[in-house]
């Protein structure tokens, strides 16, 4: 929503048009514009900001699309930004992601959110935005247990689901690419790293269980510590075991250092992870040769070097001056999502209520850029595709340009 400014004389008008309704108790006309607010939660400082940024992007523009046309039955969407990165963490920070999920809830314009980039914060927001029977659907967190069953005693205290996902979850992320290692690279031994955070340990837990189940070798595992700066000794007793490939899973802040690394130790050992190290730091934190042949995975389908795309990966562009990626359009779909929810929810003159719009995105089923979009009832993405990407210098595009990623295709399934 576009705040205006007024002049001088329509401010003295106004004033006194207050001034002479309120002595009738008659509201002025500005009073009866209709608004509804929706939180944005991505981690805009430390390692992943780019990746933040470019996400906040794709939801930013959803929303101004829809507010230029008018709004949602009269509805305007006012957009709140919050970010849960502080620079203490140098990443997420889950008391952070705490303190923005609280404030959400505490305002009662909020109908709905969208974010948060990490599951990390997702696992602190959860509860939260439960007892405030607030939904929020994240574009990037895949860890499962914040919508597994099992957990929801933990993460959706007041029984209905608040956390829905235009993702797959790491439950497909971490097996499908064991499956990748397997069929396709002939991967027969590997050693596993992660970064201690809720996503990087599960995500490495997922893929270990495939893995040994297809028979690879399970050669070692250790634990990185995001801040520290140097990781040669575990690199160098990964080089005396010389495993086929190292699977990391983890987000950036130790990703990028990781790449540098590994490069000067095990400059040809097959090198992987999930989505925490698809994003533009990869590419420019790293930056090449280092970054070379390292595969990531994107739990949602590939789209953005689609044909049909073309004008909105254009759009995108001209409006934020950077490539959106895959996950912008996650981001973009999710408020596509919401937008639905409070169309159905305030037709016929009635108020979205939060309530409403959170029961409305469970139901839903919209056709968005990423193809059709319904939730199941824990509110996970019934589409499960993972789509394998792999470094590659593409020197007549710039360093930073996503498409330095070259999609390889699906990941199996089986």
């Amino acid at each position: 929503m576009i705040n205006r400014p007024i002049t001088r004389r329509a401010a003295v008008g106004i004033a006194a048009g207050v001034a002479a309704t309120a002595g009738l108790g008659i509201r002025p006309l500005w009073a009866e514009d209709k608004s509804v607010t929706v939180g944005l939660d991505f981690s805009l400082t430390g390692a992943d900001a780019e990746s933040a940024k470019r996400m906040e992007n794709g939801a930013i523009m959803a929303f101004d699309e829809a507010n230029a046309k008018g709004g949602v039955n009269g509805y305007k969407v006012v957009v709140t930004p919050y970010d849960d990165g502080t620079a203490t963490a140098g990443q997420y920070d889950p008391a952070q992601a705490a303190t923005n999920a609280r404030k959400m809830v505490s305002n009662k314009a909020t109908v709905a959110a969208i974010g948060p980039q990490m599951s990390g914060a997702g696992k602190a927001m959860a509860p939260i935005l439960s007892e405030g029977n607030l939904a929020i659907i994240t574009p990037s967190s895949t860890n499962p247990d914040i919508t597994n069953p099992k957990f929801a005693a933990q993460y959706k205290p007041e029984g209905k689901a608040i956390y829905f996902r235009t993702v797959a979850t790491d439950a497909y992320q971490g097996p499908y690419m064991a499956n990748y290692y397997a069929d396709v690279l002939h991967v027969k031994t590997v050693y596993l790293l992660d970064d201690s955070g809720a996503y990087g340990v599960g995500l490495a837990d997922a893929f270990q269980g495939q893995a040994e189940k297809k028979g690879i070798k399970i050669v070692g595992r250790d634990r990185l510590d995001p801040k520290a700066a140097d990781y040669t000794t575990v690199l160098t007793k990964i080089k005396s075991l010389n495993p086929d490939a190292i699977y990391y899973g983890g987000v950036l802040q130790a990703g990028v250092k990781l790449a540098k690394q590994s490069y000067d130790i095990v400059p040809k050992m097959i090198k992987g992870g999930g989505d925490g190290v698809y994003g533009p730091e990869m590419l420019t934190g790293v930056a090449y040769p280092a970054n070379q042949g390292w595969y990531a995975t994107v739990a949602s389908p590939h789209v953005t070097e689609e044909a049909k795309m073309t004008q909105w990966v254009k759009a995108y562009k001209a409006k934020f001056n950077v490539d959106p990626d895959d996950y912008a359009v996650t981001a973009f779909d999710a408020a596509t999502v919401i937008l639905a929810a409070i169309k159905a929810t305030s037709e016929g003159g009635k108020e979205p209520t939060r309530a409403a719009v959170r029961d409305a995105i469970q139901a839903v089923k919209v056709n968005t850029l990423q193809g059709p979009v319904s939730f199941d009832a824990n509110g996970d993405l019934q589409d499960k595709t993972i789509s394998v990407f792999q470094i590659r210098q593409d020197k007549d595009i710039t360093p930073e340009d996503m498409r330095n990623y070259h999609y390889i295709g699906a990941a199996p399934s089986a």
